[in-house]
């Protein structure tokens, strides 16, 4: 299933207060005002998520540096983006944020990228987290079996760690965390 973008009238421009008022069971996202439903994630997205989430919360929870969510998780950037990460960390000075929903950017964001999320993920939301000051951001590509690793620098995005089918990336945020590729990538 493609991700579609939800008709709306073209003058209006979709709340955080509009998107809590839908009622179906689907998951959206709101960016920039505008509408996007999400498809349900396959089998092996979901694989790849659990095994990179794991080795996050057993990391942050060690070192008791902050707290990992997995999806679906609303993030709340602004009044008109609403967003959905895969994976989010929050260090433990920033834990305030963490509601029921979380309101604010989270230190660090993981999307694992489909053919359908391509576009949106890698460069819809790198610069939407960007933006909104997001310290790290890792976009995995299981198709093609690469890891990225972004970091925040003087306000822009620098590659700090990638792997492509064999390798470690590392995080910028979390220091000391590693992760092989072909262990979450399976």
């Amino acid at each position: 299933m493609m991700e579609t973008v939800v008709d709306r009238p073209k003058e209006k421009v979709l709340t955080y207060e509009d998107y809590l008022k839908l009622t179906d069971d689907k998951r959206y996202e709101v960016i920039n005002g505008r509408l996007y439903e999400m498809p349900a994630p396959t089998a092996q997205h979901q694989r790849i998520l659990i095994s990179i989430a794991t080795r996050f919360y057993l990391f942050a929870s060690q070192n008791s540096s902050g707290m990992v969510l997995p999806s679906p998780v609303d993030v709340i950037l602004s009044e008109t983006t609403v967003v959905q990460p895969d994976i989010l960390f929050v260090s433990k000075e920033r834990l305030g944020m963490v509601k029921e929903r979380v309101f604010g950017s989270p230190d660090l964001v993981v999307e694992i990228v489909s053919p359908t999320s391509y576009k949106r993920d890698r460069y819809d939301k790198f610069v939407l987290y960007e933006r909104y000051g997001v310290k790290e951001y890792w976009l995995v590509y299981p198709e093609h079996k690469v890891v990225e690793v972004w970091c925040l620098r003087d306000g822009k995005y620098i590659l700090h760690s990638f792997a492509v089918e064999r390798g470690e990336v590392s995080s910028c945020v979390l220091k000391g965390f590693k992760v092989k590729v072909e262990e979450v990538l399976k």
